[in-house]
């Protein structure tokens, strides 16, 4: 995109000013989408967004600069404003920096690369799932759908001689079926992904989705309203995660732990969960929706173990976290695009096997919740105090599945939540998602086995 010796320039202008270290980020992404939501494809959108943002640090300070003029002098103005916020610093001598080009290693298998596979494809793709759920009842009054896949291509280059660049393509489907009964509705969200071409879409039956998506809003129709209290509850594998993503996983990045601003503060080495309870956050994993070659600050990803048998083991770490915090990079630094700059963010953040079975669970508990199902909610870093919905729930009455439940969330704080998980089986499963930060959207997966967590508040409307 930038040869090597326009990136050199570029970045000894931006450090004329005394900064330490600066850093080029170039991304190219080329985006399609379909949309149905009438019986009949009625949006087809076909894009591109591309630019380079200059960073420079100076200290534990950071500047950033963007832009989509990748002409020298566009480079050059964009070196210049970032230098220019360096006021305190004195004039440095002339660098004369050295960029050594080198190649991404691809761990991920792009066997039909999106942009070869016709447009009419991927229409029938999306009409069999959108059908599926529109045909499912005649109680189904809604359903949208949306297809999207891109090309997403990055270039980085450092003061510290790094030059390399990396390709990345991901697709995703999506829909949500809307049930109603003349006096209320009730729906279904179904929407998986991959770090994958369009291959990714044999491995499973595409009209199932639309199915599922409403006969989970079919479902919830004829659910009750769930009671609410503090009660024992088991939360389902796969999606079920986004309560570790967002009450644990946001307090353990330098985002929030470099600041102050997280509950886990000065903990590693401390006990923060169940000793049952190992996490992770793997950004290796071949063809995962949140997997990457390199972080958006060009370093390798690793398979970080955050908790390890309950114990605080790591936290994520980006560049300017490990300045400020004074702990080596985790190769955690990830950003939306080039308008962003980079911060510590999760990939697929997970957690790990257990033992114990779904019946040993279920048969433990007298009256309680069987979150089958998670949806969004908000979660306090500074606090952990987290608040999500469950999507698809069940009573359980005197150790076994009862009726499903509806309206139900769970309320509490995530190092009490920790601590409370007292049962995890084996059947880990992951989801995608997309996780909003300092630093844009990204795509992350969560996940877990199921877990039983002894004791947590429940908010009901009955």
């Amino acid at each position: 995109m930038i040869e090597p010796i326009i990136c050199s320039e570029v970045l000894a202008r931006a450090m004329r000013t005394g900064a330490d270290f600066a850093e080029i980020f170039v991304s190219d992404k080329e985006l399609f989408s379909l949309s149905m939501t009438r019986r009949a494809v009625d949006n087809a959108v076909s894009t591109r967004n591309r630019g380079v943002g200059v960073r420079i640090l100076s200290g534990d300070n950071s500047i950033y600069a963007y832009g989509n003029d990748l002409s020298r002098e566009g480079l050059l103005k964009l070196a210049d404003a970032a230098a220019g916020a360096v006021t305190a610093a004195t004039t440095a001598g002339h660098l004369d920096l050295v960029l050594r080009p080198s190649v991404t290693p691809n761990v991920h298998v792009y066997a039909q690369k999106p942009g070869t596979v016709p447009a009419r494809k991927k229409a029938d793709l999306l009409n069999e799932v959108y059908f599926a759920a529109a045909d499912a009842d005649e109680k189904i009054v809604q359903v949208d759908a949306n297809y999207m896949d891109y090309r997403y291509n990055t270039l980085i280059a450092n003061s510290e001689g790094l030059y390399t660049c990396d390709e990345r393509y991901y697709t995703r489907i999506g829909v949500t079926a809307v049930a109603s009964d003349g006096k209320e509705n009730q729906s279904g969200y179904v929407a998986p992904g991959s770090l994958a071409g369009f291959e990714f879409y044999s491995g499973f039956e595409p009209a199932a989705l639309g199915r599922e998506a409403a006969n989970d809003a079919l479902l919830m129709l004829s659910a009750r309203d769930c009671p609410g209290g503090k009660m024992p509850v088991v939360i389902g594998n796969g999606f079920g995660g986004v309560i570790f993503h967002e009450a644990c996983g946001h307090s353990l990045e330098a985002t929030s732990v470099a600041k102050g601003n997280s509950v886990f503060c000065g903990k590693l080495g401390q006990q923060i969960a169940n000793p049952k309870l190992t996490a992770y956050d793997d950004g290796t994993l071949v063809n995962n929706w949140g997997s990457l070659n390199i972080s958006d600050e060009g370093e390798k990803t690793q398979r970080i173990t955050l908790i390890k048998d309950g114990i605080l083991n790591s936290y994520m770490i980006d560049r300017l976290g490990s300045r400020r915090m004074k702990m080596p990079s985790t190769g955690s630094g990830r950003r939306q695009d080039y308008t962003y700059a980079p911060t510590s963010r999760m990939t697929n953040t997970y957690i790990g096997a257990g033992t114990d079975t779904f019946e040993e669970m279920i048969g433990g508990v007298d009256l309680g919740l069987y979150a089958a199902k998670m949806g969004g909610g908000s979660v306090n870093p500074a606090t952990g105090e987290f608040n999500f919905a469950v999507k698809v729930g069940y009573m359980i009455r005197n150790g076994k599945i009862a009726e499903p439940v509806r309206g139900a969330t769970l309320v509490g704080k995530g190092s009490e939540i920790l601590m409370d998980i007292d049962m995890i089986g084996p059947d880990v499963l992951l989801a995608e998602g997309m996780c909003g930060s300092l630093s844009g959207s990204v795509p992350t997966r969560v996940g877990q086995p199921t877990i039983r967590v002894k004791q947590v508040t429940v908010g009901g409307r009955a």
